[in-house]
């Protein structure tokens, strides 16, 4: 839930939001559908991407795909527009590090990644590149796929898309479950 708020207060700052809104929003105007409703689409259709990056669902997994674009439509539903550059400005940066740190959180939970961070994980795995590479060449890239298809761009996308990646990083190793070590035969060690 606190990841949908965070998606659509970045959304509402009008500074850009995260490459994945941008898709989001250029799919929604595309399809004539609520941005919540094509977050669900689309992370049903990146699921799909798992298959070769052998990415295993979890708890986590669903409950991203059935909450977040709720909250996302929700949030809007209640949360007031910006008025004036500082406002906005606060909405963004309110916005990325609440977004950072709940992708950390849920993550860190062991339940089974997002559909997004499903491909990040698994191509961090694959590859062993750091987790800011990877999530800056996915958000650059994405962000492109959505202004392509009309989703608008901002100064706070390229700042989303910078620091994203960095700040999953800082976060992630301080709200991460550590879960026992377990033999071949699931016994603890």
């Amino acid at each position: 839930m606190g990841y949908g708020t965070a998606v659509m207060t970045l959304v509402q700052s009008g500074l850009g939001a995260a490459s994945w809104n941008v898709l989001t929003e250029g799919t929604a105007a595309t399809l004539g559908i609520s941005f919540g409703w094509a977050t669900n689409l689309i992370s049903l259709s990146v699921l799909l991407a798992w298959i070769p990056l052998r990415e295993l669902p979890g708890l986590g997994t669903l409950l991203n795909v059935a909450l977040v674009g709720f909250a996302a439509d929700a949030t809007a539903a209640v949360l007031p527009r910006p008025e004036g550059t500082l406002a906005e400005i606060v909405y963004l940066v309110l916005g990325l590090v609440a977004l950072a740190f709940f992708d950390a959180l849920y993550l860190g939970a062991q339940f089974g990644s997002g559909p997004r961070d499903g491909i990040m994980t698994g191509l961090v795995r694959l590859t062993r590149l750091p987790i800011a590479v990877v999530r800056t060449g996915i958000d650059v890239a994405v962000a492109g796929a959505g202004w392509l298809l009309g989703g608008t761009l901002g100064a706070g996308t390229v700042l989303v898309a910078l620091c994203m990646g960095p700040l999953v990083g800082l976060f992630l190793p301080r709200v991460a479950v550590r879960l026992p070590a377990v033999d071949a035969d699931g016994q603890s060690l």
